[in-house]
């Protein structure tokens, strides 16, 4: 994929980059070979982005050829409204931290591709770029009682200060530096994040199987770099977004999926999946309507606390709905501690799902991918615990041993129930956990993002396994080029 600077004067810019073209705003926008290049990245470096200026229409243009411009047009709208670029809290707080005892009621940030040269000021910058992704930004701070972000600008390339033109040229150069490829290797179609977080407590997959999956990408044409939650605002300069972080919806995996979609990425988890996934409540009125078999199941609420035992009979399962890694989910013995347990939860969600408790010595999980059976899993219960899982002390979990089957060789009343339920959610990657009772399967919940560890998921495929979920983002991604016309 071709990678363009445009600037309205290529003179100004300071430095020539092996990794992309240098191109006048007016070339851009009226030169036939523009026009009708297949795949570029557009980094739209002109002096200002008014509506119908030449840096408008250069985003605007881009966007309609089918390339990736940076900034977006809606950014550049967003940053013109003092109502869009209110803070959020995360990033009031990290303002205040950053600009308490400076002397002056003002300050200006120059945002280098979200960097600056004084390190104290560094996480702020990231911040801004992280929300609102432009090349060069000014940010401009007044403090009244406390300090606020009175505005946001595009920075011309000639107004860098001299004294920060070095830095610049270092920032621009590292930045795109990560785009050149190896010159042992033809160069990449595409490029793909894989999002992980060395923060995670349970991330889904292990360091060998992140680098299989790696490799796996590259052999289908992909350069691939592992990001973390700091690279929000590099998602556009991607074309694909694997997420191997545990996914949550009030969480920055959400926002990092719905930023993708929103960019034209492929992406997986993508950002319906994971809403769908994350909630229990949902997921429970879900197969109720399609007549999955489940657990006999209530949705709890304050008002019919009194009949869950008499329903469901005790033991019981409480879940939060948003439970994950057997995080949240409480079995209760008796009626007292189902108050209790009930009173805690519903403190945190007005809705609780409680379900029937079902002993088994193992939970079968099927892997699904684009809608195709990849992989068929026997967890075991862990020692001396009901659940696959066992959170010790200080949030450690163990698990017990595992069993990795072809698709062909697991029972195939199992596989059709994980693949009916799968379906149901949408075409993405997904872990479904069913338990056999009586020969019969029943449905226990549908994961987005399911793990896949060396040695573990993928002890019957081998390579295979990462090759096949590879091959469905290159599908995908070819997919769209071709109905768009490229």
């Amino acid at each position: 994929m071709a990678t363009l600077i445009v600037v309205d004067e290529p003179r100004d810019w300071p430095l020539q980059l092996p990794a992309a073209e240098v191109v006048a705003a007016r070339a851009y926008l009226t030169e036939a070979r523009f026009s009708v290049l297949r795949q570029a990245r557009v980094y739209n470096l002109c002096d200002s982005y008014a509506y119908q200026a030449s840096g408008y229409y250069v985003s605007l243009l881009a966007a309609a050829r089918g390339h990736r411009p940076l900034p977006d047009v809606p950014t550049m709208q967003d940053i013109k409204s003092t109502a869009l670029i209110r803070p959020t809290e995360e990033l009031d707080e990290l303002m205040q931290r950053t600009l308490r005892g400076l002397e002056s009621e003002r300050c200006e940030l120059a945002v280098y591709f979200g960097h600056h040269p004084e390190p104290r000021f560094q996480r702020l910058a990231k911040a801004l770029f992280n929300l609102f992704p432009v090349p060069l930004l000014k940010a401009s701070f007044h403090r009244r009682s406390k300090w606020r972000l009175q505005g946001l600008r595009p920075m011309p390339v000639g107004d860098i200060p001299a004294t920060q033109r070095e830095f610049f040229r270092n920032a621009i150069g590292q930045h795109f530096a990560r785009r050149m490829p190896s010159p042992r290797l033809p160069a990449p179609r595409h490029r793909m994040a894989i999002l992980v977080n060395p923060a995670d407590a349970s991330p889904p997959s292990d360091l060998p199987a992140l680098r299989r999956f790696e490799k796996a990408a590259e052999a289908q044409g992909f350069e691939v770099e592992m990001i973390g939650p700091d690279d929000f605002g590099r998602v556009a300069e991607f074309d694909a977004l694997f997420i191997r972080e545990t996914t949550r919806v009030n969480h920055h995996t959400y926002r990092f999926a719905s930023r993708a979609r929103a960019e034209g990425l492929v992406v997986i988890d993508d950002p319906d999946s994971i809403v769908r996934c994350a909630n229990k409540v949902y997921l429970a009125e879900l197969m109720l309507r399609l007549g999955i078999p489940v657990p006999r199941t209530m949705i709890v609420h304050r008002r019919n606390i009194d009949q869950v035992a008499s329903q469901l009979g005790l033991p019981c399962v409480l879940k939060e709905p948003d439970s994950s890694f057997s995080r949240g989910v409480i079995k209760v013995e008796d009626a007292a501690g189902l108050r209790v347990a009930l009173r805690q939860l519903l403190e945190r969600s007005d809705l609780v799902v409680a379900q029937e408790f079902m002993p088994t010595s193992f939970d079968w999980r099927v892997g699904v991918i684009n809608r195709k059976a990849l992989y068929v899993c026997r967890y075991f219960m862990a020692r001396n615990h009901w659940q696959i899982y066992k959170q010790q002390a200080g949030g450690k979990l163990t698990a017990g041993r595992w069993e990795t089957l072809r698709v062909e060789d697991a029972p195939p009343a199992v596989v059709a129930l994980g693949l009916r339920a799968a379906n149901a959610i949408g075409d993405g990657f997904y872990g479904v956990d069913i338990k056999e009772v009586d020969g019969r399967p029943v449905l226990i919940e549908i994961n987005d993002n399911p793990s896949v560890e060396r040695g573990v998921e993928d002890q019957a495929l081998g390579e295979a396994l990462y090759a096949s979920v590879m091959q469905v983002f290159r599908a995908r991604l070819e997919a769209a080029w071709d109905g768009n016309g490229h």
